[in-house]
């Protein structure tokens, strides 16, 4: 039983091969790419992968279906440009498939890493990335998790050398560039659910309670300063998205008065 591994690209030049080195070794290598203007594609090449393209729609979950229907095998990994797959969970997965009789995916643990440093207040960040596809539907909205037919086993967070390395940013000015295309999303998705209106005063000690929930609860001390970054990052995009959402209500309510 073979495995094809299914990344998606855009514009991933500089990370592009590290990923790309990690799964060599797997049955296939299906390269999802929106059109990249850079390299990216020159260096997939050189990896005898089978390239689909999809219309750029600037994240990445309503692409997975259909690159999913792209693999020639059963078994699908799907791995993000920024994640490292381990030699170990190779193996694993290989051996995992051999004695399967009765799980459609695996959900497999995720160690984080932000600018280059481990932090762990996510761990063990679990994420269903090995699938059989015919058993799988992945929603269109960010961040959004595939929903699976039948049962799934989890690996133990224990088994911390299974985990998949996930290179979030390179650095914190990237992570906060990040911060209003994805607080974007989420005000569509809260639009979608037709949320109440927040209070900007609990919006914002939401906001705060988040920052203390990572930082002490989840232990993000134990990465100082890197791990403060992070944690308030984390807090501020909170109180982004809930005041993009307040801000949206209000016009909407003054243009059904005009």
């Amino acid at each position: 039983m073979g495995i094809s591994v299914i990344i998606h690209t855009y514009n991933n030049e500089n990370i592009i091969r590290d990923c790309l080195e990690a799964v060599k070794d797997f049955d296939e290598i299906v390269v999802c790419d929106m059109y990249s203007n850079d390299k990216t594609l020159e260096i997939v090449k050189e990896y005898n992968c089978k390239i689909v393209m999809h219309n750029k729609i600037g994240y990445v979950e309503p692409a997975r279906n259909f690159a999913i229907q792209q693999a020639s095998n059963e078994w699908v990994l799907i791995v993000d440009s920024d994640e490292i797959i381990s030699d170990q969970l190779k193996d694993y997965l290989y051996k995992f498939i051999e004695n399967n009789k009765k799980y459609n995916a695996v959900k497999i643990p995720r160690l984080n890493y932000y600018w280059g440093v481990k932090i762990e207040i996510q761990y063990p960040d679990y994420v269903t990335r090995f699938i059989k596809k015919e058993k799988v539907d992945w929603p269109s909205q960010i961040h959004s998790q595939p929903i699976i037919e039948g049962e799934i086993y989890t690996i133990p967070k224990s088994q911390r050398e299974l985990a998949i390395k996930h290179h979030c940013v390179s650095t914190i000015k990237q992570l906060f560039e990040s911060l209003n295309v994805y607080t974007d999303k989420e005000l569509e998705k809260m639009i979608n659910k037709k949320q109440k209106m927040p209070n900007v005063f609990w919006a914002f000690f939401k906001s705060l309670f988040l920052i203390f929930e990572k930082f002490i609860l989840k232990k993000g001390y134990k990465s100082g300063a890197d791990g403060f970054i992070l944690c308030t990052y984390f807090g501020l995009y909170k109180f982004i998205a809930l005041i993009k959402y307040r801000e949206f209500l209000i016009k909407n309510l003054e243009n059904k008065n005009d």
